[in-house]
C-alpha cells in the first residue's frame, strides 16, 4: 500500500516538477525576448514583467512540493542538531505539524481572495491576465505541499524509516 502511495506520489512530483521547469523556461523565454525587442528593436513587450512575475510565482509554488516531499525546506536547526536523537525526532515531528498547520491555514485564508478575484473577474493591468491564476498557485502549492509532508510523516512512521530529508543535517 505504502508503495503504491510513493508512486502515486512521484507521479505527482513530476509534474509539480514539469509545471515549475516549464513557468521558469517561460520566464526566461519571454524575458529574452524582451531584451531583444527592447535593445535591438526599440520596442518592448509591455505585458512581459506581469507575465514573468507570474510565472516566477508558479515556478516556485509548485516547485515547493519537492522540497517539501524531500524534507529539504528552510529550517533553523542549529540548536535542534546537537539534541539527543529521540529528542530531535520529537521536535522534528512537531516541525512538520507546523508546516501541516500553516500551510492549511494560508490556503483556508487564500480562499476568500479566490473566490472573489474569479467573482470579479480581476484581471492584471498590463497583460488582461485573470489575477485568480497565479493566486490560485499559491494556495494549489500550499495545499500540495501540506499534503506531501502529511504523507511523507506517516509513511515514515510506519515503515520506521527516517525522513527522506534528515541525511542533510
Amino acid at each position: 500500500m505504502i508503495e503504491a502511495i510513493h508512486r502515486v506520489i512521484g507521479g505527482l512530483l513530476a509534474l509539480t516538477r514539469a509545471v515549475a521547469g516549464i513557468c521558469l523556461i517561460s520566464s526566461v523565454a519571454i524575458n529574452f525576448a524582451n531584451i531583444i525587442g527592447r535593445y535591438f528593436f526599440s520596442v518592448s513587450i509591455p505585458w512581459a514583467e506581469e507575465i514573468m512575475l507570474f510565472l516566477m510565482v508558479g515556478c516556485v509554488f509548485t516547485g515547493c512540493c519537492a522540497v517539501a516531499w524531500e524534507g529539504r525546506q528552510i529550517r533553523m536547526d542549529v540548536v535542534i542538531s546537537i539534541l539527543p536523537p529521540r529528542l530531535r525526532s520529537l521536535l522534528d515531528l512537531l516541525s512538520e505539524l507546523v508546516l501541516i498547520a500553516a500551510a492549511i491555514a494560508v490556503t483556508v485564508f487564500a480562499w476568500p481572495v479566490l473566490t472573489q478575484l474569479a467573482a470579479f473577474d480581476e484581471r492584471s493591468q498590463a497583460a488582461n491576465f485573470p489575477l485568480v491564476i497565479p493566486q490560485a498557485m499559491i494556495s494549489i502549492g500550499y495545499s500540495l505541499m501540506a499534503l506531501l509532508v502529511a504523507v511523507r510523516v506517516l509513511t515514515r512512521r510506519q515503515t520506521g524509516r527516517s525522513s527522506p530529508g534528515a541525511s542533510h543535517t
